[in-house]
């Protein structure tokens, strides 16, 4: 059986896609983004201890070389992600598919579906596959990929067998600022949503408004414009910056104002109409 690195599942999610959902967050990032919310998801644990000493409650110790979380004992101050020096967790499991397929079996009467997000997934890739192969052939659940994208090519045509929609977390259309946000370029990106759009597939994109990057008009203008010429089902979400969790020096940037977020979110809606849908702030 296949394993992934889970961080945590949420059992009721209304915001990952269609319905109620569970979603599960896998662990490690192909991307560095300078406004990670979620900066502790992008890396595996290193056992370097750092952690072991800011938690309050003694619920992560250093056996054997090798970090031990006690789940019983954390209440999940965060204090161990907050101090981590390698954008990691400590409080991550190993689960093999099956064993995740049972968890969602648990909750599946009280569910629409399920989504896997991260950190980026699919780097875990394999686990996605066998994941969704099973839950096709017990359920009716539906099941989504909250992803960035950036994923060979052949390996997102496989995914595109199992899944029943994506949705993308687009930064910038402007080569050079994805570079600058990310350090990764989006012409593989853009390739797959639009192999994605092609076959009935890309749910919903997703674009956070931060100044000095995508807090412009035009940056706005030209996604709308992009996802208005690929289908006419795709949602296009307007996301206000927050600094939380930030751990660049983006930390300090303002969050995104009510007044310019809603004036960008009206050129997207003059584009693609009901498609466009505002973030709760």
């Amino acid at each position: 059986m296949t394993k992934a690195i889970v961080n945590k599942i949420i059992y009721n999610s209304f915001i990952d896609g269609p319905g109620s959902r569970i979603a599960v967050f896998l662990q490690g990032c192909n991307m560095k983004c300078l406004y990670c919310h979620n900066p502790e998801t992008q890396s595996l644990c290193k056992d370097c201890g750092a952690c072991v000493n800011t938690c309050p409650n003694n619920a992560l110790e250093k056996v054997n070389g090798k970090i031990q979380y006690n789940s019983r004992h954390c209440f999940n101050c965060d204090m161990c992600i907050k101090n981590c020096p390698n954008y990691a967790s400590a409080k991550c499991t190993e689960l093999e598919a099956e064993e995740l397929y049972k968890i969602i079996l648990e909750y599946s009467d009280f569910i629409n579906g399920i989504t896997i997000s991260g950190g980026e997934c699919t780097i875990q890739y394999e686990f996605i596959i066998e994941l969704f192969r099973m839950l096709k052939e017990d359920t009716k659940l539906s099941t989504f990929i909250d992803t960035n994208g950036y994923v060979d090519s052949k390996i997102f045509y496989r995914l595109c067998q199992v899944t029943d929609g994506f949705m993308f977390d687009l930064k910038t259309l402007d080569a050079e600022r994805h570079v600058s946000l990310t350090g990764l370029d989006n012409g593989l990106i853009i390739t797959n949503m639009r192999e994605a759009s092609q076959l009935g597939l890309l749910y919903e994109v997703r674009t956070v408004i931060i100044e000095d990057f995508t807090q412009e008009k035009k940056a706005i203008i030209k996604i709308a414009d992009f996802i208005k010429q690929l289908n006419e089902y795709t949602i296009f979400k307007l996301i206000p910056f927050r600094p939380y969790g930030v751990r660049t020096y983006l930390a300090n940037y303002p969050p995104t104002d009510l007044k310019t977020y809603k004036n960008l979110y009206n050129e997207a809606f003059k584009i693609l109409g009901d498609r466009a849908k505002e973030a709760v702030i």
